[in-house]
């Protein structure tokens, strides 16, 4: 995971227009670690990268977008997708959240604005979890620490 104030996100989109005019969007809203990426083979291949969110269409040419979800998440399980379609189908949306998509959204005039504050609740969340392993690690240095003293007492009374 890199770092939450400039996740690295991914693009995914086959319509090179729209990707460009998502990645000004983004850019324009302090979202300056950004990939476009054409394909849904081509986003497997950067994977390497470790990306933190991926946006993608549903519907790519090749290899289907909930299929690079799948596969993805078997490699980075904490990499979090939004679709962002031109599929305005309930069905399809319900069972991308179901398989781990985070959010679901139509490509419409709108589209853009409503993505910012769902990937500002990943970044929140994804913070939240780094804290949370910070924490974890630190009681358990803290037990760690206080077994080895407690046998070092003992020893020092023997």
């Amino acid at each position: 995971m890199s770092n939450t104030n400039y996740p690295l996100v991914f693009i995914v989109e086959d319509n090179k227009a729209y990707s460009r005019l998502l990645e000004h969007h983004l850019s324009l809203n302090n979202y300056t670690n950004l990939v476009p990426i054409l394909s849904g083979e081509e986003c497997l291949k950067k994977l390497y990268l470790k990306p933190d969110i991926i946006i993608q269409d549903y519907k790519l040419q090749g290899i289907s977008g909930l299929n690079v979800m799948q596969r993805t998440k078997k490699i980075l399980p904490n990499t979090e997708f939004i679709f962002l379609s031109g599929i305005d189908d309930i069905d399809i949306a319900i069972d991308s959240v179901k398989l781990g998509a985070y959010y679901y959204f139509v490509k419409d005039e709108v589209a853009f604005n409503r993505l910012l504050p769902k990937l500002q609740e990943i970044k929140d969340f994804q913070l939240l979890a780094i804290q949370n392993q910070k924490k974890r690690k630190r009681v358990i240095l803290f037990l760690i620490l206080t077994i080895l003293l407690i046998i070092v007492l003992i020893m020092m009374l023997n």
